[in-house]
Order: structure tokens, then C-alpha cells, then sequence
């Protein structure tokens, strides 16, 4: 495990040149620790907690993901909860076990299906598999029709992120917020936007290439409510981020427009295992 101090350098450094001291501190503190995940080393030298791409290595009597209708999905990645530095995140992921990402990226139906936390009947097509330890795996062929992406072996580091700038946890901690506070400062926004993201990502405030993807999935929990229903924000701050996949030229993997895949969960069900209630959006440039 290594620590990108440089990231969170550049982010107390952002802070604390473009806000004023008090509230510098005060958004410093909604900082959350993730483990941005990249490729590990060839020669071994980094410590592998999982791997994009290539084929899962599923139990015996674990049937593969399929999306009633339009068929299998795409195994996507899988992480080894025991080598994840998860002592240094705020979310109880397992001490131990797998978990496996499944996603119906379009290969049988060339993307005209898409999958959508405001669509109840699209869900089935992203899922999170947890294996517990000591269940004996064996690799999985792919079903007909789905090409695996390349394999990418996985590295872990611990890093700061930073809540997105329209956030409800920004509204909450801030509020009320007129035109002129000093984090619509245009300054701070552009010198913000200027420190690199993670990429792929476990744990922490996700990385959205559009908007929040909390209020996403809570419209979607709630039965989607206009966009202005109040309930919204107040339900996108019970869900937090379980696993960030970007697009990654190594994997081959392409989420339309250099975009990312999202699974989010509820901290109560990610203390009770229940990866079945874990949620699911995408964004695109």
C-alpha cells in the first residue's frame, strides 16, 4: 500500500490559498479517505488487491449475472478484500473475501440498453457478487456472445478526495450559501478541478464527470421524484460510494465518452453484507 500525499497536499494547499481560514478548515474536513486503485507494477513490486478485466473466478454453484431479457453480463473487476488497505477508509467493507462487478456493457445489443438508477427494470443489468472466504473458486468462462476485457492487475493507494462542488454534503455543512460564498469562488472551483482525480476508485467521494451520483441513485431509491423534491438531498447523503470504474485504455475498457461506472451503497447494508442493495449509475463526457 502506498499514500498519495501529493493529492492530498494539493487539496489542503487549494483550500487553504483560495478560501478563507475558517472555511478552508471547515471543507478540509469533508474530506474522506479512498483507495485509488492502478495498475500494478510488472516487476511485483506493488501489492495486488484485484484486477480489472479477464475472466472471474466464481463458486461452483454460483450461477453467472444475467439480466432477465437481454442476457449475461460483462465481468468487469474484482477485489481482494483481504489485500485492500481498508482499515484507512470511514466505510466497513469485509476484512475478507471477494468482490466481483458485473455490468451489461452492451455487447449483445450494441448499447441500446442502458442501465439506469430511474429505471427499477434496468437494475438487474449492474451486480456486486461477494464471496466470502474459504469458498473454493474456479475460473468462469465467459458466456457466448461476451468478449472479456484485457486483465489489469490492481494496486491500492490511499488517498484524499474531495466532495463534489453542488454536493448535498456541501449544502449541509455550508448552508445557507449565497451567490458570492467563497466556494463558488471561480478561482477555487478552476484551481480544484485542476487536481488529477482517481480514477478508478474504493471508497470515498466518488468522482463524477457530470453531477453528483448520490442524488442519481437517491431519486432513483425514492421512486424519482421531481428534481426539486427536498427528500433527494436528504437521501443522497445515506449513500456512499463502494467502487469507481473509469474507462481504462489498458482494460479496453470504454464507458461511452471517457466516462465511469458507479456502485454506491448504504453504510447499514455494506455493515450487513447485503451487496444485492447496492446501487448503480454511469456518467459520460
Amino acid at each position: 500500500m502506498t499514500q498519495n500525499t501529493t493529492a492530498t497536499d494539493a487539496l489542503h494547499a487549494v483550500a487553504r490559498e483560495h478560501l478563507p481560514a475558517d472555511v478552508a478548515e471547515r471543507w478540509i474536513g469533508l474530506l474522506r479517505p479512498g483507495l485509488g486503485l492502478t495498475k500494478a507494477a510488472d516487476e511485483g513490486t506493488d501489492v495486488v488487491v484485484g484486477r480489472l478485466g479477464g475472466l472471474p473466478e466464481l463458486p461452483e454453484n454460483e450461477e453467472w449475472p444475467v439480466w432477465e431479457g437481454h442476457g449475461p453480463l460483462t465481468f468487469i473487476a474484482s477485489l481482494d478484500c483481504a489485500a485492500l488497505p481498508s482499515a484507512a477508509l470511514d466505510i466497513a467493507l469485509p476484512e475478507d473475501g471477494t468482490l466481483f462487478f458485473f455490468y451489461f456493457d452492451g455487447q449483445l445489443d450494441d448499447g441500446s440498453a442502458w442501465v439506469a438508477p430511474d429505471e427499477p427494470d434496468t437494475w438487474a443489468g449492474a451486480r456486486v457478487l461477494y464471496v466470502p472466504a474459504g469458498v473454493p473458486l474456479a475460473e468462469r468462462p465467459a458466456p457466448a456472445g461476451i468478449r472479456p476485457y484485457a486483465e489489469v492487475r490492481l494496486a491500492a493507494r490511499v488517498e484524499a478526495t474531495a466532495p463534489y462542488p453542488w454536493h448535498p454534503v456541501i449544502y449541509r455543512e455550508f448552508a445557507p450559501m449565497p451567490d458570492d460564498h467563497p466556494l463558488w469562488d471561480e478561482d477555487f472551483q478552476e484551481a480544484l478541478w485542476d487536481v488529477p482525480g482517481a480514477g478508478h476508485l474504493v471508497g470515498g467521494h466518488a468522482d463524477p464527470v457530470q453531477d453528483d451520483v448520490e442524488s442519481e441513485v437517491a431519486r432513483g431509491a425514492l421512486g424519482n421524484p421531481p428534481n426539486d423534491d427536498p427528500r433527494i438531498g436528504e437521501e443522497a447523503l445515506r449513500w456512499t460510494l463502494l467502487a469507481q470504474i473509469d474507462s481504462d485504455d489498458d482494460a479496453g475498457m470504454m464507458w461511452g465518452d471517457c466516462g465511469a461506472l458507479y456502485w454506491l451503497i448504504r453504510p447499514e447494508d455494506l455493515a450487513a453484507r447485503r451487496f444485492d442493495r447496492a446501487m448503480f449509475t454511469w456518467q459520460c463526457s
